[in-house]
């Protein structure tokens, strides 16, 4: 494999990710640490990347690659998972120096993607649910979610920020450098699957991996209540065998278009009937569209 560079974490509120927000969040510590990569090179040897270039002995990123290049925690990992790419943060001075004397130059992973070809964007991420055993396995440190959170609202994530001081820094030390926030059902208006972040500093106001993080329900929303009744999978599978039938088979290019005639589908022939149900309620129908589609990719999630 070739070193590819980690995404960009958007900031929560701008319009890259507008429905980052609906569905189940998993909202994860941010450390402030430097940004590292191990993957396994097309040689079979173990490779190691910073934000933006693969590293080198000479050149390894504050003594990264040097300390990645021990462990054979990674080596048997990366020698049972080889198409597996592993992203961490590397612990080392910046501006927060509140970090437990322990956890300094250690490696904490944030992200486990499948390498599936060679663009930066060909790679699937693994749940978090999926990739923690597979580290655990081989005692491998990874950053624990805060809460698991559905349908969160911006106000309710800035209450999470008081809760960042619990991993890693040091007692009465304050918090944590913020929060990420990873939507796994989620892709933005451009087909990426993409994060959210919320930085402390940015705000004026106000290790628990063992004991799990908490499930908490935030909001109950009008939008996703109707989506839930009226979107079933009998409407899904007519819209769908419609365009196969239309188009003589099914490819990947047409599910913009059924994405979009199922929620036609919901609007025009069930408005006045939620209307009635919910007793003229206030509909939001932007966020009536994004849980349409999540819940088109749930009922057909072998095609996405």
């Amino acid at each position: 494999m070739k070193f590819k560079k980690y995404q960009h974490i958007e900031r929560i509120g701008t319009t890259t990710v507008d429905s980052l927000l609906f569905g189940e969040c998993y909202v994860f510590y941010k450390i402030d640490g430097t940004n590292g990569s191990v993957y396994l090179g097309d040689d079979g040897e173990i490779k190691a990347g910073s934000r933006n270039r693969e590293l080198s002995i000479e050149n390894d990123n504050a003594g990264f690659y040097a300390h990645i290049l021990q462990q054979d925690s990674i080596k048997q990992y990366l020698k049972k998972h080889p198409t597996h790419r592993l992203y961490m943060e590397w612990l080392v001075p910046h501006s927060l120096k509140t970090y437990e004397d322990d956890a300094w130059r250690q490696f904490y992973v944030f992200d486990v993607v499948i390498d599936t070809g060679g663009n930066t964007d060909d790679v699937e991420y693994l749940p978090y649910d999926t990739y923690k055993p597979l580290l655990e396995e081989f005692n491998i440190n990874y950053i624990p979610p805060i809460a698991i959170i559905k349908n969160p609202t911006y106000e309710s994530l800035i209450q999470l920020l008081d809760k960042t001081g619990q991993f890693l820094i040091k007692d009465g030390e304050g918090k944590g450098e913020g929060l990420v926030v990873k939507n796994y059902g989620y892709k933005n208006r451009y087909g990426r699957q993409i994060w959210g972040k919320i930085v402390t500093n940015e705000f004026k106001e106000k290790h628990h991996k063992t004991m799990g993080s908490p499930i908490i329900n935030a909001r109950k929303l009008v939008e996703e209540n109707i989506v839930n009744k009226y979107v079933t999978e009998s409407l899904v599978e007519k819209e769908f065998s419609k365009i196969v039938n239309e188009t003589g088979g099914w490819e990947s290019k047409l599910i913009p278009r059924l994405l979009h005639t199922v929620y036609y589908s919901l609007v025009s022939e069930e408005c006045w009937n939620f209307v009635k149900e919910h007793k003229n309620p206030q509909i939001n129908f932007k966020t009536l569209m994004s849980f349409c589609n999540l819940k088109v990719k749930e009922i057909k999630k072998e095609l996405f």
